[in-house]
């Protein structure tokens, strides 16, 4: 697995990124040579911040917790990881096609900072779209960890937006164009 590993805020001494390394081949098992894995630290004040995300053949996994300590962050965020693929290993055999994961589905985009009008905008994505399921992209979204997911319905072959409702239940937006 291929880990870059940056410090906001804070520099990472060598003996935390072979920490790092170490806790992380622990996960190497589960994905390809091609795997890649983004990791982090932050520090703000007496607390400390630890995300990672892996990206492997097309799905993204991530987690980040914040502790007084960036030793008990990276444990927490490893055993996060550790329980959220193995989670889904089981849900991605028997809910998807044998072919969802040839391509990426998302490809890391260019990020731009803009102000436009009244409206602030923090930051733009740009992401390859790929067609996929309905049940491919809420595991997607769930993966990402996010409230909502944009992707190009493989039924209708149009952009459709999955998200979480409150209730724990999940809607899909989609556009009714005429």
């Amino acid at each position: 697995m291929n880990i870059t590993i940056t410090g906001r805020k804070t520099s990472v001494r060598d003996s935390f990124k072979e920490r790092i390394e170490t806790k992380l081949s622990k996960l190497d098992r589960f994905f390809e040579d091609g795997a890649s894995a983004s990791v982090t630290v932050t520090n703000e004040g007496d607390r400390e911040t630890v995300e990672v995300t892996i990206q492997s053949r097309g799905l993204f996994y991530r987690a980040e917790k914040t502790t007084g300590d960036r030793f008990d962050s990276l444990e927490a965020v490893v055993d996060s990881l550790f329980r959220q693929i193995v989670k889904n290993k089981s849900k991605l055999g028997k809910r998807l096609r044998a072919t969802a994961f040839d391509t990426a589905n998302l490809e890391a985009g260019e990020e731009e900072e803009r102000e436009v009008g009244e409206y602030e905008i923090a930051r733009v994505k740009r992401f390859t779209m790929r067609p996929m399921e309905l049940n491919e992209a809420i595991l997607q979204m769930n993966l990402v960890g996010h409230e909502f997911f944009v992707f190009l319905n493989a039924e209708s072959n149009e952009v459709n937006v999955v998200y979480k409702r409150h209730n724990g239940t999940y809607g899909v937006l989609e556009p009714n164009i005429g």
